[in-house]
């Protein structure tokens, strides 16, 4: 991929498909969608979804989110689809640094409780970001209803975002999930680009690589990367790359109709397939909801900088009586310390750990590269291997951790002061980090 960079004085690689928030498009309702989403989840809205093809744009518009909500909102990110219902709740425990300690599903529920009560208290608010929420078996659908109880007198205590594809609507429109369907209170949803989109698209991340020349894609080109890709910006990026790399093998600085082509034999995209049989009563009530959705964003592009002052003001929560925090404890039992053998990489970095936790404060950021069961050294072992190779030695800790109920290690690197640095210092990391999906977290959170 860098062998075109100098030859069309680019500053790094316009087309990447990791998620790079200094790329997020804001045409094509990207940002008014944004925007939309950031009003609702402030707002109180409860559970709202995110739908879109494969390679639509969701994660990154996820990843929006994370950088842009305030600062009051702490988010809660779940790239997982597949926990069980006990998992979930493990996850969110872990996230909000609720020892589980084997307690049972209602008194984690209540645990749970109690800490988002404390924090309402505090003027913040809790989102959930669930990404793939597609593929979450039925009982895992089941406890985000449930979660989406949880409120005081006056508001909802979590607030939800799910993103999905396109089969999540035919799952919620069964019969037993019509609870859940019902409390979901905004549906938007992320359409293909048309050519002309495409185009600005291209020319955006272009000019966001440091490009500075006539957009070299004919409009031929163009053309046909928006017919091949069928408007999906993951399937635009990969066609725009190899396309470039086509025009630089031929000493070219035109993008035509024939690099294109040439791209099209090497991605050997399936074309997409209309779903058999569709059910008219998703639609029905997916077109409302998405109506609703569409006043919402309209609204927000009408109030412009007005709404900005306005959520500035939003009336201060009325005071509830804080919950004590039990004592947590991060460290697992001897027993289990003595049933698992590390390995010299994972001790390295565990020591790492403990030297710095000793004094980082509660209020400052790292970033999560990998979380995986303890038992799993191999995996631990085999991910530092690559990741010292990659990153700088010093700025790796390994952690481990019982406060989910389970006995847990989780890899992490670097010190921040803000989320916003540690997300800076994300776009950063190589290009084999990013892919695993790394996010910030607060120091808090271990503690």
């Amino acid at each position: 991929m860098s062998l075109y960079l100098e030859h069309f004085g680019l500053r790094e690689p316009p087309f990447r498909i990791t998620p790079h928030t200094d790329f997020f498009f804001t045409g094509a309702n990207r940002g008014p969608t944004l925007d939309a989403l950031i009003y609702a989840i402030t707002q109180d809205e409860g559970i709202v979804k995110v739908t879109g093809e494969v390679g639509s744009g969701k994660t990154m518009l996820c990843r929006m989110l994370l950088e842009r909500l305030p600062a009051h909102v702490e988010t809660l990110y779940l790239a997982n689809p597949s926990l069980s219902r006990g998992e979930i709740l493990g996850a969110i425990a872990d996230e909000l640094g609720i020892p589980a300690d084997g307690k049972a599903t209602h008194s984690l529920t209540r645990a749970l409780q109690d800490a988002l009560i404390a924090r309402y208290a505090e003027g913040k608010r809790v989102v959930l970001l669930i990404d793939e929420a597609h593929a979450m078996p039925a009982e895992s659908l089941e406890e985000i209803r449930l979660l989406s109880n949880l409120e005081s007198k006056a508001t909802k205590l979590l607030q939800i975002a799910l993103f999905a594809q396109p089969e999540l609507d035919e799952r919620l429109a069964v019969t037993d999930m019509r609870q859940l369907r019902e409390r979901i209170t905004q549906h938007f949803n992320l359409a293909p680009l048309k050519q002309a989109d495409v185009a600005a698209y291209i020319e955006f991340r272009l000019r966001a690589a440091g490009y500075h020349g006539p957009n070299p894609f004919s409009d031929e080109a163009l053309r046909l990367i928006t017919r091949i890709s069928e408007g999906l910006s993951r399937r635009i990026n990969i066609i725009a790359d190899k396309a470039l790399l086509a025009a630089y093998s031929h000493g070219s600085h035109q993008v035509g109709a024939d690099e294109v082509r040439t791209a099209e034999q090497d991605a050997r995209f399936s074309p997409l397939q209309a779903k058999a049989g569709l059910n008219a009563q998703p639609l029905l009530w997916g077109l409302a909801g998405a109506g609703i959705a569409a006043l919402l964003i309209g609204m927000v592009v009408t109030l412009g900088s007005r709404q900005a002052a306005m959520l500035q003001q939003a009336e201060t929560p009325a005071p509830v009586p804080e919950v004590a925090k039990p004592a947590q404890s991060a460290a697992p039992s001897p027993a289990a310390s003595e049933k698992i053998r590390f390995g010299p990489l994972t001790r390295q970095h565990l020591a790492q750990y403990e030297e710095w936790i000793k004094d980082a404060p509660r209020n400052r950021y790292f970033i999560q590269l990998l979380a995986t069961d303890a038992t799993h050294t191999g995996e631990v072992e085999g991910f530092l291997s690559r990741a010292t190779a990659a990153l700088e030695p010093a700025h790796l800790r390994v952690y481990r951790s019982s406060l989910s109920g389970r006995d847990r290690l989780g890899v992490i690197y670097g010190d921040f002061d803000s989320r916003e640095e540690a997300a800076q210092a994300m776009q950063t990391l190589p290009e084999s980090i990013k892919a695993i999906q790394p996010f910030p977290r607060q120091v808090s959170k271990l503690k």
